[in-house]
């Protein structure tokens, strides 16, 4: 009776979280809201986060009713935290879009120019290693290279993901979604 009781509780604050969602579900935000902890869900839009929230609610209603306790216990935890953290996102929802947003001082455009500049220069740097490498006669020498090429070329893929999101804040901009 007790777990009845606490599943109708659940059904209720689903319910109530749906409605309050409603309309406001396809606003989309400028970044994901959530951590990847609390929501395997990456969106902008709180539908999203909202259609999870009622996928786990079914699996839990199924795992009570096959009876796996430990699988209960879990996703009744995720359950409330996630469903907590929603009504936080709806409480502050309003408080935020009364908040002026800071003027955008940086140039996306100049920041572009200048990791592209940086990702040139480490691929000269890479390129450089390598005809070194090939040249090298020692394999204490080879083995340095080698660590210096690993360090460039993971220096050079972190350059590359900060183009790739410096594209897109510039894409997002130029579509007036921030």
């Amino acid at each position: 009776m007790k777990t009845a009781a606490l599943l109708q509780a659940l059904d209720i604050r689903v319910a109530e979280l749906a409605q309050a969602i409603a309309p406001i579900s396809l606003q989309r935000a400028s970044q994901a809201r959530f951590d990847r902890k609390l929501f395997t869900t990456h969106s902008t839009q709180l539908k999203d986060y909202l259609t999870e929230v009622q996928a786990n609610h079914a699996q839990l209603q199924l795992s009570v009713k096959v009876g796996k306790a430990d699988q209960v216990a879990y996703l009744a935890e995720k359950l409330v935290a996630q469903i907590a953290a929603l009504q936080r996102e709806l409480a502050t929802l309003q408080m935020r879009k009364n908040d002026p947003q800071p003027p955008v001082v940086e140039n996306l455009y100049e920041k572009l120019s200048t990791h592209q500049d940086y990702e040139r220069r480490l691929q000269s740097m890479i390129s450089d290693r390598e005809s070194q490498l090939s040249v090298q006669a020692t394999l204490a020498g080879q083995q340095k290279l080698q660590k210096e090429l690993a360090a460039l070329e993971g220096r050079l893929q972190r350059c590359r993901q900060a183009t790739a999101r410096i594209e897109r804040a510039i894409e997002r901009r130029e579509r007036g979604l921030s």
